[in-house]
This record gives structure tokens, C-alpha cells and sequence, in this order.
């Protein structure tokens, strides 16, 4: 007998369905995928006048990169390719990559910025959401966390094997070998995707891929937005490589917050499995991501060094923002999804 319970992937799932817009940019880009007659795309000018945090932009993003990954129900797959969306996508990049840029600090000390990811605060300043859901949440607003991270983790890992073909000796053989412990290390049922929606079931929530894209305001798409775009781009494969460094290293001791949490709170045990799991093995991963994955690349390449803390710092950064609506929110007494989770 399981000792506990477990969602298994469906595989006639049906493919998501398209979103609600929300605003003029990603209700035309909506209505071009659905083939609404009469539909037109924004030019590139209505893209670059958008707010580069905002909802309008980062839904438009997160749907046109969703067709590199599992599309959406009624949706033609060969609008994967094609030049007008693109061509939109691309504008809407533009806007979010220069805004990363002018408020990420930049510059090319590699090890510096590394090393500071591993400086734990001597006490929590507040501003944590690891810190606060161990210390005072409750069993709802780890719900709206898990919702809110089903984004990311129902397709834990995927955007960053983008970076594997663009990598080389050292640093290509430690990438795969993090990411075979990510997809389960030959083991569908353990594959990190497959425990969070473990996780997800143990909380009463919908395991659905991207089920609550409708309930995640901006600050939770840009986190995922800033995978894809450093991902889907060969000239940002150091950035995409600092990005995973910044997970990676900062993961275990988050995770080790986020397992006491639930077992405070009374979650299963397979809410409790996936940051287990996590505290373990990205303890591992994060020697092999500084000595090996950074090391070899910057061996390789020395002048990706400016991308490399680019893609820690806008890291950091977007988590930030999330962290600062997050607590917001729960201190207000308020949700912080955008429509409130279903009773448990």
C-alpha cells in the first residue's frame, strides 16, 4: 500500500486551456490563437508603451511561451513558429529584458555574487516567505504558495535543459547530471514534477497543468517568464546558467523552511516528500553547479561572466517582488492570488 497519496499524471490529460486576458496586448494575442475572426495582433510600439512587471505583459509572454511547451487546447501546434507571434514575443522581450537589466546591479565578479547567495541572514528581516510560512502561516497561504508554484514546478526543470545543446565538456556533463536527478533519475514517479503534484493532491489542489494560471497575478509569471526567455535564447545561456545556480544554491535551506511548515500545519506526507527531497538533493547540486556548471562554462567562456550575474541577480530580484506581494498580502488579511482558492 502507498503511504500516501499520489496524482498521477493523466495521460489523456487534456491540453490547457487558453487564459482570461487581461488587458488590450494579451486579449489580441488571445484572440489570434483562438482564430477569433477579425483578430489583430499589437505592433511593437503597444508593446514597448506596456508596464515591463505589469499583468498585461507578462500574460502575453507566459502564453506565447507556453506553445513551446505544451500548447493549449484548440490551438494550431505550427503557431509555435509563427513570425507575427514571434515577432510580438520578441517586443515584449525586449521591454522585460532592459528592465531586468536597469534594475538588476550587473558587473562580472562571478564568484562574489555566487558567494552571496550563500550568506544566510543571522535572522529573518522580514522580508522571507520560507521564513514566514515556517514561523506563522497557515494551511491556506501554503495552498496559495503551492498554486502559485504549480507554474513553475508541474514543469520543474524543463526550461533549463533549453541550455544543454549550448553547453560543452564540464560544463554540459554536471548540467545533465543535475538534471537526471530533476527528472527522477530514471523513475517517472520521481520526477520533481510528478512530487509536486504529489503535493499539490496531499493540499486538496487541482494537479492540472497550469490550472491556476488564471489565479497567479504578474509577480508569479515573471518568475517563470525569466526561465523561458533566458532558455529559448543561445545568446543568454550564461544568464540562463546564473539563474539556475540562483535556485539551486538557495533551494536547500528554503526547503528545509517550507518541509517544516507543512508538518507544522498538518500536510500529508507527500506535501512533506517534495522539500524533503529538495533539502537533499540540491545540497548536492550546489556544489556541482559552482565548481562545475559555472566553472566549466566561465573556462569555456570567460566573457559570459556579466550574463552569468545577470541571470543570479534577476533572479533574486523577481523573487523579490514576489516575496514583497506575497506578505503583503497574508499581513493584510488578503489572498494573494488573484481569485481566491476553493475551501479545502
Amino acid at each position: 500500500m502507498t503511504p500516501f497519496p499520489v496524482a498521477r499524471f493523466d495521460r489523456t490529460e487534456p491540453e490547457p486551456k487558453l487564459p482570461e486576458p487581461r488587458g488590450d496586448l494579451s486579449e489580441r494575442v488571445l484572440a489570434t490563437l483562438a482564430g477569433r475572426p477579425g483578430a489583430s495582433l499589437p505592433s511593437d510600439r503597444e508593446v514597448e508603451r506596456a508596464g515591463p512587471y505589469g499583468d498585461d505583459l507578462h500574460l502575453l509572454l507566459y502564453v506565447l511561451y507556453e506553445l513551446h511547451y505544451r500548447g493549449f487546447a484548440g490551438v494550431d501546434e505550427a503557431l509555435e513558429w509563427d513570425p507575427a507571434l514571434l515577432t510580438v514575443r520578441a517586443a515584449a522581450e525586449r521591454v522585460f529584458l532592459h528592465v531586468l537589466r536597469e534594475d538588476a546591479p550587473g558587473g562580472e565578479d562571478v564568484t562574489r555574487t555566487v558567494d552571496a547567495l550563500l550568506l544566510e541572514p543571522a535572522r529573518d528581516d522580514g522580508h522571507s516567505v520560507s521564513h514566514h510560512l515556517q514561523r506563522e502561516g497557515t494551511l491556506e497561504q501554503l495552498r496559495e504558495y503551492a498554486a502559485l508554484r504549480s507554474l513553475y514546478h508541474l514543469k520543474e526543470a524543463d526550461p533549463h535543459l533549453w541550455v544543454v545543446p549550448r553547453l560543452r565538456g564540464r560544463a554540459k556533463a554536471a548540467m545533465i547530471a543535475v538534471e537526471f536527478d530533476e527528472f527522477g533519475a530514471g523513475r517517472a514517479e520521481n520526477i520533481h514534477a510528478q512530487l509536486f503534484a504529489d503535493l499539490m493532491a496531499d493540499l486538496a489542489l487541482d494537479t492540472t497543468y497550469g490550472g491556476y494560471l488564471d489565479a497567479a497575478p504578474a509577480e508569479a509569471l515573471a518568475t517563470v517568464n525569466l526561465m523561458s526567455l533566458f532558455g529559448l535564447h543561445r545568446r543568454l545561456r550564461g544568464a540562463l546558467v546564473g539563474h539556475f545556480a540562483a535556485v539551486e544554491i538557495t533551494s536547500s535551506p528554503g526547503s528545509r523552511r517550507l518541509a517544516k511548515a507543512l508538518r507544522r500545519t498538518g500536510a500529508g506526507p507527500a506535501a512533506q516528500r517534495f522539500y524533503d527531497e529538495h533539502v537533499e538533493a540540491d545540497a548536492v547540486h550546489e556544489q556541482v553547479v559552482r565548481r562545475d556548471v559555472i566553472g566549466g562554462l566561465l573556462e569555456d567562456e570567460p566573457g559570459l561572466a556579466p550574463d552569468i550575474v545577470l541571470g543570479i541577480e534577476a533572479t533574486g530580484l523577481l523573487e523579490e517582488r514576489l516575496a514583497a506581494h506575497l506578505l503583503a498580502s497574508w499581513r493584510g488579511g488578503r489572498t494573494a492570488l488573484r481569485r481566491a482558492l476553493p475551501a479545502r
